[in-house]
């Protein structure tokens, strides 16, 4: 039976795997990468945090049956979606770490101990299922992931380190990953990007086999350097010196390499909206958020049904498959456009997010107090409170039904949500975990109440708030009237 390893986190800082410490000179970080995984688990004030990587977000639903399964039985009951598309479990007893791995085990969500952290991959969870897209990643993307597997090199990955493939909507292109592979138009080259602007073009076929290859570079050039460093970004000889290395070591693969100039910068990451998703031969899809990126052991059950139910093969998507998506989402493919609108009222009533008419689409909180020590406020009940006047009910900030959806099936293909809304994420304090990139009203709680910042456009707007006004400034910040 596997067994998780020892908790030894015993700081602040390492209590929660996010400590983001570099040395004074600049060049890597004073300490290793306590980055939480399905074995190594994380002490929090609210128990032991378990953090399961899913690969490209694909679930299929027997395991998204034993994760609620585990939720309810080991945890708090609750599944939390992460920033990368992969879940975590919370209020875990340490003591059963061996039957949680085991369990995980079972569900095929634990395939090799030694790779448990480094599995982190992103993929354009609508690729394949809504006709846009220049090519389906998510075959890359499992690809990568045998790839992974197979590497014992690759277990000297950070927790950190991130790969992304893009399908050419430029929605995953903007993740601020280490490596980014983006399909281009025609469907027979990718761009590959790493450390920032810096990019060859490789043939599609040997996608996977780049991606792991450039991974190899970065370590080797961390071995070089002799500092501790998890991202590319941190490498002290700079992107375009990596570059180099990149394309030497791909043409040394065996991955044919063309150099290429003038890259522009990444894109904004761009969600999807959620509600009805069009795909060809009277089939849809359906994407829902979860609500401050939490998701209960009852919701994912109702998702892993759904799939069971209607999922059926179709347009690149297995029965049974759910896609889980850096957006705290998850898409349901599969179904027939007929019974779209009824499915997604049922998982309205279920409370889950379901168009981007939504006071909760948008917003989402760390994990505060109670749960994390270093929190300053209870900000999951101030962010339930803050979104909007329909959010709150009675005056006891429990979340009101959400407006139904109009009969009709959203547009299709579903592109990114187009909103005057800017997101919003609210922190317990400046570490700001999980928050969103691009441009967002940052809400940041501190000892006298909260700040509230507005990062758009390259510049940074902010300004103190008291309690008893700050629904009314998250408000007005969101809507650009700060």
């Amino acid at each position: 039976m596997l067994a998780a390893m020892p908790q030894l986190a015993s700081t602040a800082r390492e209590r929660d795997g996010t400590d983001t410490r570099v040395r004074p000179d600049g060049h890597g970080r004073d300490r290793g990468d306590a980055c939480p995984g399905a074995l190594r688990l994380h002490p929090a004030d609210d128990g032991a945090l378990a953090r399961v990587r899913v690969p490209a977000g694909l679930l299929t639903s027997a395991q998204a049956r034993a994760l609620a399964g585990t939720a309810e039985l080991l945890g708090d009951g609750h599944i939390d979606v992460t920033s990368r598309g992969n879940l975590q479990l919370r209020g875990l007893d340490g003591q059963k770490s061996a039957e949680l791995a085991a369990r995980l085990d079972a569900a095929g969500l634990l395939p090799s101990p030694r790779h448990d952290r480094v599995r982190n991959v992103v993929a354009s969870p609508l690729s394949g299922l809504d006709g846009h897209g220049h090519a389906d990643v998510r075959p890359w993307a499992a690809q990568l992931d045998e790839l992974l597997l197979a590497s014992d090199d690759a277990t000297a990955l950070s927790g950190r380190f991130l790969f992304a493939f893009d399908d050419g909507r430029g929605d995953t292109a903007g993740l601020e990953a280490d490596v980014t592979l983006i399909a281009l138009p025609g469907g027979r080259e990718v761009l590959l990007r790493v450390a920032g602007t810096a990019a060859v073009l490789v043939p599609a076929e040997h996608a996977p086999d780049a991606a792991l290859l450039a991974a190899e570079a970065f370590l080797s050039a961390v071995r070089e350097s002799g500092a501790t460093v998890w991202r590319v970004s941190e490498l002290p000889d700079g992107g375009e010196q990596f570059a180099l290395r990149v394309a030497h070591r791909l043409r040394g693969g065996g991955v044919p390499v063309r150099p290429v100039a003038g890259v522009p910068p990444l894109p904004a990451a761009s969600a999807p909206a959620p509600g009805v998703v069009e795909g060809p031969a009277g089939r849809c899809s359906l994407y829902v958020l979860a609500r401050l990126g939490r998701l209960t052991a009852e919701q994912l059950h109702r998702l892993a049904s759904l799939s069971e139910q209607r999922g059926n093969g179709v347009d690149g998507a297995a029965k049974g498959e759910l896609r889980v998506t850096p957006w705290r989402g998850v898409v349901v493919p599969g179904l027939p456009a007929a019974e779209a609108s009824a499915r997604l009222r049922e998982l309205r009533d279920a409370g889950l997010v379901t168009g981007a008419d939504s006071p909760w689409h948008g917003v989402s909180a760390c994990t505060g107090l109670p749960g994390c020590a270093r929190s300053h406020r209870d900000v999951r009940s101030d962010a339930a409170l803050a979104p909007g006047p329909d959010t709150a009910a009675s005056g006891s900030g429990a979340p009101a039904p959400e407006p139904a959806p109009e009969p009709a099936p959203a547009p299709a293909p579903a592109p990114p949500a187009e909103t005057s809304l800017l997101p919003v994420h609210f922190s317990g304090c400046e570490r700001r975990c999980g928050r969103p990139k691009g441009d967002v009203v940052d809400v940041v709680a501190g000892g006298n109440g909260y700040t509230v910042a507005v990062q758009a456009e390259g510049s940074t707007r902010e300004r103190a708030v008291p309690d008893g006004e700050l629904a009314h400034a998250v408000a007005s910040a969101r809507a650009g009237r700060e």
